[in-house]
């Protein structure tokens, strides 16, 4: 069996007692937040702005008074962590409202697959921009492109862009299947569209899955080697980049990163995009890597006792590619084939680097 295999108990052991504490504290909180859910299911809740304490406040007044006070410690604690980057806790007031309306398009039940890949899109759009659209003090590069313009001579513009090649044109895209994949292919579009060379991330393709039969506190987390694609050798020194839309309890990362640093590897960076983290999993993975920097989107506070985010948006894989059959769940080029022509032809070069790492297999 050529599998590594991580246990729920080996991340928790990467936690410090102040971690525990902090999460023993959301939990608590958030059992208050689960009372409100049942009159809040019950019918239309009118909210109201008077002052009253949150306990004696109807169910959506309180609900909204704990997810402030949720917040405001989730604030607290990563303002301590200099690997979390939480885009609402880092970015100017003004943009808080953007993120905020787009998780909740992403989490609401009636968001459609289609809708729901366009604000995937459009998150890490913004991820990227929170990891390096802020850096200040740098040259400038100049683009001169060719437009559709003829008349009476061909059209060029220039266009002057911040010079990041340095920090994104030594990047790998690590691909945690299968939810991961189109998000990753998003990355590195990204990457390749802010380049001044049009650089193209080489793709490392791992295929990891948690035991869903067991709970948080006895997760496995499985890296089955022999359907991995990947080149230790073209992942050291690089930058490692891992985009999965979830991250419930760490454990894929941990998993992945431990097993390439056991073989030899030894990246310059890790970065990990999210666009939802729970607070738990973003601690765990920045107690257990070195050098590794969470970017989440959104961070919610709990998981519950099957290892899912609370309240979360369900499974992103299942709504991004739809749902596997048992019986037949498809492989990653039977996922690319579903995403249709239009993802196909945006990102075409993505599609080649995978398409070249999948038919020469793992060296």
């Amino acid at each position: 069996m050529n599998k590594v295999i991580l246990k729920a108990e080996d991340l928790d052991g990467y936690l410090t007692p102040a971690d525990k504490d902090h999460i023993s504290q959301m939990d608590g909180i958030f059992a208050q937040v689960m009372d409100t859910f049942s009159t809040l299911s019950s019918g239309r809740v009118k909210v109201r702005h008077n002052g009253e304490h949150p306990a004696q406040l109807p169910a959506g007044e309180r609900l909204i008074s704990l997810y402030n006070e949720m917040g405001a410690m989730m604030q607290g604690i990563c303002k301590t962590e200099p690997g979390l980057h939480v885009y609402s806790f880092q970015t100017p007031h003004e943009s808080h409202a953007e993120a905020s309306r787009l998780i909740a398009k992403l989490r609401d039940v009636g968001t459609e697959d289609q809708e729901f890949i366009y604000y995937i899109q459009r998150a890490y759009e913004m991820l990227f921009k929170l990891a390096w659209g802020g850096v200040e003090g740098r040259d400038k590069n100049y683009l001169i492109v060719r437009t559709p313009v003829t008349s009476p001579v061909q059209n060029f513009a220039v266009h002057k862009i911040t010079n990041i090649d340095n920090l994104i044109e030594n990047t790998v895209m690590c691909v945690m299947l299968r939810g991961a994949l189109l998000p990753s292919m998003i990355m590195s579009k990204e990457i390749e569209e802010y380049s001044s060379h049009k650089y193209v991330t080489p793709f490392a393709l791992f295929r990891i899955k948690r035991d869903e039969r067991k709970h948080e506190n006895d997760m496995e987390y499985i890296l089955d080697l022999d359907k991995s694609f990947f080149n230790l050798e073209s992942l050291n020194g690089k930058d490692l980049i891992f985009a999965d839309p979830m991250n419930a309890t760490g454990g894929s990362l941990v998993t992945v990163v431990k097993y390439l640093l056991a073989e030899g590897v030894k990246p310059r960076s890790i970065q990990f995009f999210n666009v939802i983290s729970a607070l738990k999993g973003a601690l765990r993975v920045v107690r257990a890597l070195d050098n590794c920097h969470v970017y989440t989107l959104w961070m919610d506070p709990v998981l519950n006792a099957a290892a899912y985010i609370m309240p979360g948006l369900g499974d992103a894989g299942d709504r991004i590619n739809g749902r596997d059959g048992e019986v037949h769940p498809r492989n990653i080029i039977q996922l690319i084939a579903n995403y249709g022509g239009n993802i196909a032809r945006l990102y075409r070069a993505q599609l080649r680097e995978i398409e070249d790492m999948v038919l020469a297999g793992k060296k």
